[in-house]
């Protein structure tokens, strides 16, 4: 059963370089992927479809990998996630309060991120950088550290009339060079436009982190793959970024869009 790629930087490079590893997780299995760009690589729909948070077999999937129970009822299906203003774990609260209580009732960070253009985002601090690595940014910075999600969720929303606040998945495929010149003034714009009540929990001059990519070929177009309609994708691999693999012939699959799919690999 596939669910997102392990991805990190390379403990065996130094951090400043940001060279990216990843890793395909199916089952119990675990591929390192890094070595397997540039050589044929194929993936097989089974057929077979398992709720990520219940085990329960499906035939649909919901958001991204749930049945519709846990889409309806578990805490990592909830609002907050997309929403994080929205988020009440501060207040014990939530549809597990428990969970809440470990994954939203904790330090998270506030970035800027630039994957062909600066967009604004959320997450935990033990996050930081995998977040980045999965919309596939080539560089990101700090610029906001919070006690618990809601307080970052209400700095997001303060920016979002100056920043988007999604990536475009097309634009972030393209061979992207990172502008760290326009990445720090959005910081300073960000900053200066907060409100005075959030102003306190302000990183004024966090070091931008830089991202490189297993990804040394790209074809100059490219196009989406669902399994559950084309059940087998095979080829050279050209590269990883974000959470998409892409092969050669300009196909690509957003791995994360397919928890849940149970897989055979080759």
């Amino acid at each position: 059963m596939l669910v997102k790629m392990r991805a990190g930087l390379d403990p065996d490079r130094p951090v400043e370089e940001g060279a990216v590893r990843y890793a395909l997780r199916y089952g119990t299995h675990e591929l390192s992927l890094n070595d397997r760009v540039g050589a044929p690589f194929a993936l097989r729909f089974t057929g077979q479809m398992t709720c990520v948070s219940c085990g329960r077999g499906v035939k649909k999937f919901f958001g991204q990998g749930f049945c519709y129970p846990c889409f309806r009822d578990a805490p990592e299906a909830a609002e907050c996630i997309v929403r994080p203003e929205l988020c009440r774990a501060h207040l014990g609260e939530g549809r597990d309060p428990e969970w809440e209580r470990a994954h939203h009732d904790t330090e998270h960070i506030v970035y800027l991120s630039f994957t062909g253009g600066i967009k604004v985002g959320v997450t935990r601090a033990t996050q930081v950088p995998v977040r980045w690595i999965d919309q596939g940014a080539v560089a990101a910075v700090r610029i906001a550290r919070t006690p618990y999600r809601q307080l970052a969720g209400a700095i997001e929303v303060a920016l979002k009339a100056h920043f988007a606040d999604r990536t475009n998945w097309r634009a972030m495929l393209k061979p992207v060079r990172p502008d760290l010149d326009a990445l720090l003034a959005a910081r300073d714009k960000a900053l200066s436009s907060l409100p005075a009540d959030l102003q306190e929990h302000a990183l004024p001059a966090e070091a931008p982190q830089l991202l490189h990519y297993p990804c040394p070929g790209w074809p100059p177009k490219v196009s989406s793959v669902d399994l559950a309609k084309e059940p087998e994708v095979s080829g050279v691999l050209a590269g990883i970024k974000g959470q998409y693999l892409v092969w050669a012939d300009g196909r690509v699959l957003n791995v994360r869009n397919h928890s849940g799919f149970h897989v055979a690999v080759g």
